[in-house]
């Protein structure tokens, strides 16, 4: 059984309360997805903060436009600190991913580990080496750019 994690941290020139109140609202997901995902929540979530036993559920286009659907529980949330979200249904075997902040000098450092299993065995290894590892690389590399934009640069 093969699985892989994606760790990203980011700092953030911001309070905990701007940057919690922020990525814990799922109407925040699709501003921070790249657009030609074609991300769309489907639940009615509308203005909720997370919460734990929340199922959110999308649409997403992970790979050749091809439209999926994702449906995801929020299994834990410590509020101002962490959350996490675990795949129900969608493209994986297995998701886990934390998202994490903490206080640093001059802002935020926001934490997030991805834990996944692609399917299919050995082909999901093999496309995990291909292209799924890349493309999580490439949403987050996004999402670091939004969240700048929305943000600032963190600069000490």
């Amino acid at each position: 059984m093969s699985f892989y994690q994606l760790h990203t941290t980011q700092k953030l020139p911001s309070t905990m309360h701007e940057v919690w109140d922020f990525i814990s609202s799922p109407k925040n997901l699709k501003e921070i997805t790249p657009r030609h995902m074609g991300f769309e929540i489907t639940s009615k979530t509308g203005d909720d903060k997370m919460y734990p036993g929340m199922i959110i559920s999308y649409k997403v286009s992970p790979l050749l436009g091809l439209k999926l659907d994702w449906v995801t529980e929020i299994t834990h949330v410590a509020a101002n600190e962490y959350f996490v979200d675990e795949q129900r249904i969608g493209p994986y075997k297995m998701w886990h991913h934390q998202h994490k902040i903490e206080p640093i000098e001059g802002g935020v450092l926001m934490t997030d580990i991805v834990t996944y299993q692609p399917p299919f065995g050995v082909f999901g290894r093999i496309a995990n080496s291909l292209i799924i590892k890349n493309q999580l690389k490439r949403i987050f590399d996004y999402r670091t750019r939004v969240l700048e934009e929305r943000f600032g640069k963190y600069v000490i």
